[in-house]
């Protein structure tokens, strides 16, 4: 029997940080979950499901960002789930606001949250979805991710939500790279 798939949504815990343009992990997690239990469990927030057929684990890591691997590790071992099938939701500088884009491996781009998978998980062979947040018009990176999507965002906010979790959906059914092809169109 295949382990199953875990999905990782990076954000910080609190209400404080619900709305930040960080949390966006956090929300993915919750619209996939959607009726799923959660439960305090890895030092985060755990439930399982199913998702495109597939059996999932959800995790929303409560250590906060930069330390999002210490929770992902002993849920990957619990579960037995190779790094392959893990896979995490996190927000994207580099990419225009509500892009979706899938990527299997590579680097951190400076992302404090991805930088702790790749040291406590056992490397960079995670599937991620990077969801676009663009680049602030000023100011200091980090107060930006730190801020809440503006008005004009968030009328876009629950669309880019569906369409993230489709596209999640589409990665345990038919696989990564037919994700990739369908999804990371221009």
């Amino acid at each position: 029997m295949a382990s199953p798939y875990l999905l990782v949504g990076l954000g910080n815990p609190g209400p404080k940080y619900a709305g930040n343009r960080h949390n966006i992990g956090f929300r993915v997690i919750d619209a996939l979950a959607e009726g799923a239990a959660f439960r305090e469990k890895f030092r985060g927030h755990t439930a399982k499901g199913q998702v495109g057929g597939e059996d999932a684990v959800f995790l929303k890591p409560m250590t906060f960002m930069n330390l999002s691997g210490e929770s992902v590790r002993p849920a990957m071992q619990f579960y037995k789930v190779p790094l392959e099938r893990v896979v995490v939701v996190h927000d994207e500088l580099d990419l225009e606001e509500g892009t979706l884009r899938l990527k299997l491996g590579g680097g951190t781009a400076g992302h404090n949250g991805l930088k702790s998978m790749v040291q406590h998980c056992g490397g960079n062979g995670f599937i991620r979805l990077r969801y676009g947040i663009g680049r602030p018009r000023g100011g200091p990176t980090a107060s930006y991710v730190l801020s809440d999507f503006s008005a004009d965002e968030r009328i876009s906010l629950s669309d880019n939500i569906e369409r993230a979790t489709k596209i999640i959906a589409d990665v345990l059914r038919l696989g990564v790279s037919d994700a990739m092809n369908r999804h990371n169109r221009r």
